[in-house]
């Protein structure tokens, strides 16, 4: 309660936090995905995160004109921004492993009991990620059945899970692959399940 009384606070007196880009140069060199497809990802990442501060700023503008029209359509882009920084940091946050899920823990446990195996669950995650269109292939958690759902998301900021947890998140816009991989967005997946960091991705599971 103190916590929040505290970040109430602050945001009244102009003193809250711009939202800063996250370092992932750890990824460099990391296979199947080029220096220069993760530079050119990152910098678009971090254009999310520029454009989410400078929202905040606007939309703290309008603090006295909330009948504008500015200020609606300011709203209405804020989630598409906001969206687009967290996705990206799930997404290379669940990124850097070189070890596969242990079958002993509770996310693999999960996994089996709510597809019936592991490859059943890969199976469809991937088949989620080559879906027509742009988007983001998530695996969710939902707190209140305990069940597990992979979700397509196509753009940022609509089709979202209500109260679901992001467990893994895999990014499929082009951006994501294409200057690599050309549009084998196949072959990107491929090289993104060889990479996933579950041992992250497992601590986010929280059953």
């Amino acid at each position: 309660m103190k916590k929040i009384v505290l970040s109430l606070l602050l945001i009244v007196s102009g003193f809250a936090q711009d939202y800063k880009a996250k370092d992932f140069s750890h990824l460099m060199g990391m296979p199947g995905f080029s220096n220069e497809l993760l530079q050119l990802h990152l910098k678009l990442y971090q254009g999310y995160v520029t454009n989410t501060n400078a929202l905040i700023g606007l939309l703290n503008g309008y603090a006295d004109n909330t009948q504008a029209y500015q200020y609606q359509a300011l709203k209405r882009r804020f989630g598409w921004e906001f969206d687009g920084m967290r996705l990206h940091e799930l997404y290379f946050g669940n990124l850097g492993g070189k070890s596969e899920l242990d079958p002993k823990s509770p996310l693999f446990k999960a996994i089996e009991r709510n597809f019936g195996s592991f490859e059943n669950w890969k199976k469809d995650f991937i088949a989620t990620g080559l879906m027509r269109g742009i988007g983001w292939s998530i695996l969710y958690f939902d707190p209140s059945s305990g069940r597990l759902f992979n979700a397509w998301i196509n753009e940022h900021d609509l089709g979202h899970l209500a109260s679901g947890e992001p467990i893994l998140v895999m990014d499929v816009w082009e951006h994501a692959y294409i200057t690599q991989y050309g549009l084998d967005r196949a072959k990107y997946i491929e090289a993104f399940f060889k990479n996933i960091d579950w041992e992250i991705v497992t601590n986010r599971f929280h059953p």
